[in-house]
């Protein structure tokens, strides 16, 4: 079994039976002595707590692990799944979002257009990225190459990883709400077919500026919701101290997404997360990809807007 990396203090069960094996290995090689029906018991053991444990995790811990600073970002999973990507840059008004990338790609030999959020994966590349929060000028640029995508008839795949849009005065002096609100209303609209997956945190606005579409996926170990734990729990509880409970109020998880109808489906993750294993999810988005986009291609245009605006417009209940 491949050796699980973990961070997270609901992972010390896996982490305490990796280092029972790596001692029992010193000591068969130290000693010479024949070892494996107990390696192979305690292997055993280990695959059996690691299904248990990342099946049945709690909805604050679903977040922990979107957030798990080896998982898989954007620029990773083009690197993985496209044969090549020729990144564009600027919304023509203001500058070039580093929160938001975007640009021309091929996937088992289909162009198509990639937008995403990008985090980054060091401090110096997360504040150059800002933390994958963006700004009126990154939903700008999400567009404009949404309409070029359009204009050439190319389907949009999109990557949803954000904290949230950048709540900063100059932000919203920008406009930030405007420039989000265009974004689900020419989603809503675009002649072409349209794939979004959430790859990591589906926060608010800042994830539905690019998450209108045909298909909308989440990955295994994935939340979206309309606001963070931790920005709950503030709210309510004035403390972030109850973000454990906010997470579980919340159903933000994939499973919950999935059962209320807002999601259509999931994505499977490798034991352990996404970040356990970067090929194999890159492999999974591929094949998914490749048999959305083959489906979404043989509909008429007018039937796949009306069936996209009829699939967000069923979405909710409403009582009188």
């Amino acid at each position: 079994m491949q050796q699980i990396k973990t961070s997270f203090d609901f992972e010390k069960p896996i982490a305490d039976l990796h280092q029972q094996i790596e001692k029992v290995n010193q000591v068969a090689e130290k000693t010479k002595v024949n070892m494996s029906a107990t390696i192979n018991e305690l292997e055993q053991k280990l695959d059996e707590t690691s299904k248990s444990l990342y099946s049945n995790l709690t909805g604050w811990q679903e977040v922990q692990l979107s957030r798990h600073p080896d998982r898989p970002q954007t620029l990773d999973y083009i690197s993985l799944i496209c044969d090549d990507f020729i990144e564009m840059h600027g919304d023509r008004t203001v500058k070039d979002d580093k929160a938001i990338i975007g640009g021309f790609a091929t996937i088992n030999g289909q162009t198509v257009m990639v937008i995403g959020h990008q985090k980054g994966k060091n401090t110096k590349e997360r504040q150059f990225r800002n933390f994958g929060m963006a700004n009126p000028e990154g939903y700008r640029k999400a567009l404009r190459l949404m309409r070029l995508a359009e204009k050439f008839n190319k389907p949009v795949v999109s990557f949803i990883d954000t904290m949230g849009a950048y709540p900063g005065l100059e932000a919203e002096e920008r406009g930030q709400g405007e420039a989000i609100a265009r974004n689900l209303l020419e989603m809503s609209v675009l002649k072409v077919p349209i794939i979004c997956m959430v790859i990591g945190e589906g926060a608010s606005g800042g994830a539905l500026g690019i998450g209108i579409g045909d298909r909308v996926y989440m990955l295994e170990h994935t939340w979206y919701s309309v606001i963070s734990p931790e920005s709950c729990s503030s709210i309510l509880w004035r403390s972030w101290d109850f973000k454990e409970k906010a997470a579980e109020c919340l159903k933000l998880t994939s499973a919950n997404m999935l059962g209320n109808k807002l999601i259509d489906g999931i994505i499977p993750e490798p034991l352990g997360g996404a970040h356990q294993n970067p090929e194999l999810m890159a492999q999974t988005i591929k094949d998914r990809l490749i048999s959305d986009l083959a489906e979404l291609g043989k509909m008429k245009t007018d039937k796949l807007i009306e069936t996209r605006i009829n699939k967000f417009c069923a979405m909710g209940v409403v009582e009188e």
